[in-house]
């Protein structure tokens, strides 16, 4: 049984840290769920299992549920705005356009906008396409229950995900000119990449500084991120990554790691900047983590 137990979660374990790391946008989180998610696993007698993976799964979102309740209490005392934590990913994420989309920065904060049974049920139904009777297994509700909620949630996010998906390619491309601008110092430059509307966002969480609340406006995030490089400690400089399935920028402070900025991008332009500073959300930037759907 030991064997047996061991090789059916490592054979599951990527798919059940996706569907925790979505339901509650923090790996070291998931990570725990998952270590729970093992102990409750290996007490299981073989024969009260028809399907593992549906068994694994729905343990996995039962622990994310109660964990994501008890986190809303640690992200109101948080210090400025909490953003997802970044992972560096795979080429596969990135060659996944449905899972790129569902780990995005910018999908991930409309998901916080949801309740927590709202944001399990989106996330089994919208990514991982289970079945509304598994589902009202996992969140200990009625399948008839879960069809209303799944209805309700997919309205709220597809009222404030982007609007089109946007290829790696141009994501990448528009990063790139958002580099140069800054490595030229060139507010024009900056104005030309940066959505009339566009929002930043950063996250320092009280050990680094950061924005308070979001800023929002072409020429204001310009004049910002210019005057913040001129006042640095030390030469900044920055560096393509892939971080949740999507292009991004790894900021350096005289070579130390200083921060991640994800993107979302629109009609050629940046719409929203999201910038993890705090040193505990940047553990998982340096090694791979593999994603799955599957």
């Amino acid at each position: 049984m030991s064997d047996h137990a061991t090789d059916t979660f490592v054979a599951h374990r990527n798919l059940l840290f996706t569907v925790a790391y979505e339901m509650l946008g923090s790996a070291a989180d998931a990570e725990d769920v998952l270590q729970e998610t093992w102990l409750r696993w290996v007490r299981v007698e073989p024969a009260e299992v028809r399907d593992a993976r549906a068994y694994l799964v729905r343990i996995t979102t039962r622990l994310s549920l109660n964990r994501l309740r008890t986190m809303k209490r640690r992200k109101e005392a948080y210090v400025g705005p909490w953003l997802p934590e970044p992972l560096l990913t795979t080429p596969d994420v990135a060659d996944d356009v449905e899972l790129a989309e569902s780990v995005s920065m910018a999908l991930m904060l409309v998901l916080e906008t949801l309740a927590p049974t709202e944001r399990a049920v989106f996330v089994l139904r919208e990514v991982f396409d289970v079945g509304y009777d598994e589902i009202a297994e996992a969140v200990g509700k009625t399948p008839a229950a879960v069809r209303q909620i799944a209805h309700r949630a997919r309205r709220h996010v597809d009222a404030r995900r982007p609007r089109e998906t946007v290829s790696a390619r141009q994501t990448r491309a528009v990063l790139e000119s958002f580099q140069r601008a800054l490595a030229d110092r060139d507010l024009q430059g900056l104005l030309d990449v940066l959505a009339p509307d566009v929002v930043l966002m950063s996250d320092g969480g009280g050990v680094k500084q950061a924005v308070p609340r979001p800023v929002t406006g072409a020429d204001r995030l310009a004049r910002l991120v210019l005057g913040g490089i001129g006042k640095a400690a030390g030469v900044l400089t920055t560096e393509p990554t892939t971080v949740n399935g999507n292009p991004a920028l790894v900021l350096r402070l005289d070579g130390e790691l200083d921060g991640v900025m994800a993107a979302s991008v629109e009609d050629g332009r940046i719409t929203g900047l999201y910038y993890v500073r705090n040193p505990e959300k940047l553990t998982r930037v340096g090694a791979e983590t593999p994603l799955t759907l599957r």
